[in-house]
C-alpha cells in the first residue's frame, strides 16, 4: 500500500508545484493582474474600494441607528422632568441620528446612481466620471466613519 501512495503523492506535489510556478505576487500578496494598469483602472480600484468599505459598514449602521432610536424612545417615556434633565443629550442623538441616515441616504443614492460602464470608448471620459465618482465616493465614506464614530461617543458618554 506504501508503495502506491508515495508515488501519488510525489506526483500529486509536483504537479502543484508547477501549476503555481508562473505566478508571480505582487508585496501584498495579490495577482499581479490586480494591480491597475491605467488611470482609469487606478481609479476603479479606489472606487471600489471605497464601495466595500461603505458595504462592510452598512450594518453597523443600521444597528446603530436602531440603538440611538431605542435611546431616544426611551427618554420619550421619562417623566418630564427627567426628559428637561436629559435635553441636551437627546438633542446630540437626534443630531447623531440626523448624520446616520445622511450617510446611509449617501450610500444608497451613490449605488443607485453609478455607472460601472459610462464612458468605456472614450478615455477622456471615462477618466473624468471616475475622478468625480471617487470624490463622492471619498465624501460618502467620510460621511459613514464620521456619523459612526459621533454615534459611538454619544453612546458611551453618560449623562
Amino acid at each position: 500500500m506504501k508503495r502506491f501512495f508515495l508515488p501519488v503523492l510525489v506526483l500529486l506535489s509536483i504537479t502543484i508545484a508547477c501549476n503555481n510556478s508562473g505566478k508571480k505576487n505582487n508585496d501584498l500578496g495579490a495577482d499581479k493582474t490586480d494591480v491597475p494598469k491605467t488611470t482609469a483602472d487606478s481609479l476603479m480600484k479606489d472606487i471600489d474600494d471605497g464601495h466595500m468599505m461603505g458595504m462592510s459598514k452598512m450594518a453597523k449602521l443600521h444597528n446603530t441607528r436602531k440603538e440611538v432610536q431605542r435611546i431616544i424612545d426611551s427618554i420619550g417615556t421619562l417623566p418630564a422632568k427627567a426628559q428637561q434633565s436629559v435635553a441636551p443629550y437627546l438633542a446630540r442623538l437626534q443630531s447623531v441620528i440626523k448624520d446616520l441616515d445622511y450617510a446611509d441616504f449617501g450610500m444608497d443614492k451613490w449605488m443607485t446612481e453609478f455607472d460601472m460602464d459610462s464612458a468605456l470608448d472614450n478615455l477622456e471620459q471615462r477618466i473624468k466620471y471616475l475622478t468625480e465618482e471617487k470624490l463622492k465616493v471619498e465624501k460618502m465614506k467620510e460621511a459613514m466613519l464620521t456619523s459612526l464614530q459621533k454615534a459611538d461617543s454619544i453612546l458611551k458618554a453618560k449623562f
